[in-house]
């Protein structure tokens, strides 16, 4: 007979338990490396660094300086964001040293995510006709950085515009700025194309 005891498992950890926990037990900090490093690496790539071994070495780097300042992390903030802002600024110096124009997309399921955006940029073009993801794409492409990391936040890391705000260190109401017009200068230059 069945004694209907069923183990349940506990809940993970939130992000700041395991921050917590980390300055003290590396293992800790290994759980948090865990959760973060595909999202972090999906970033690195859709930001523009197209290398695998500078995308491995670049996370890395993240990780590092990620360790190395969590003391610094500010517990009423998201950890996600925090960290997210360490990787942009790690990718923006990055770009800068390997002087890189980074582009938005590097698999193909990232069309996928590129064809949904169109559909909340409005770009279906005239009488139903739509622009191929890859029209987009070059569309995205071809922004200057601070319009190509909010659509890539917004829409490729799905962050809130608060969350993209902590990461970018700007105002929500220029995030969403920034945002109002990235998407005016995809149209724009899927119009002319």
């Amino acid at each position: 007979m069945n004694s209907g005891f069923v183990q349940q498992q506990k809940p993970s950890p939130s992000d700041q338990q395991l921050v917590t926990r980390a300055l003290g037990d590396r293992h800790a900090f290994a759980e948090l490396v865990s959760r973060y490093e595909a999202p972090l690496m999906r970033y690195v790539v859709r930001l523009g660094c197209r290398n695998t071994a500078s995308a491995q070495d670049l996370l890395q780097e993240i990780f590092i300086k990620t360790y190395l300042h969590l003391n610094d992390y500010d517990h009423s903030f998201p950890f996600s964001s925090w960290i997210y802002r360490i990787a942009h600024n790690e990718i923006i110096s990055f770009f800068r040293k390997e002087k890189i124009r980074p582009a938005v997309l590097e698999k193909e399921a990232d069309l996928f995510l590129l064809d949904n955006m169109a559909d909340d940029l409005g770009v279906t073009g005239h009488d139903h006709i739509r622009h191929t993801p890859l029209e987009i794409q070059a569309a995205a492409d071809g922004l200057d950085a601070k319009y190509r990391e909010v659509i890539v936040l917004k829409f490729f890391e799905e962050k809130s515009y608060q969350e993209i705000s902590d990461i970018l260190q700007i105002p929500e109401g220029t995030v969403a700025t920034l945002i109002n017009r990235a998407k005016k200068k995809i149209k724009t230059i899927l119009e002319k194309s």
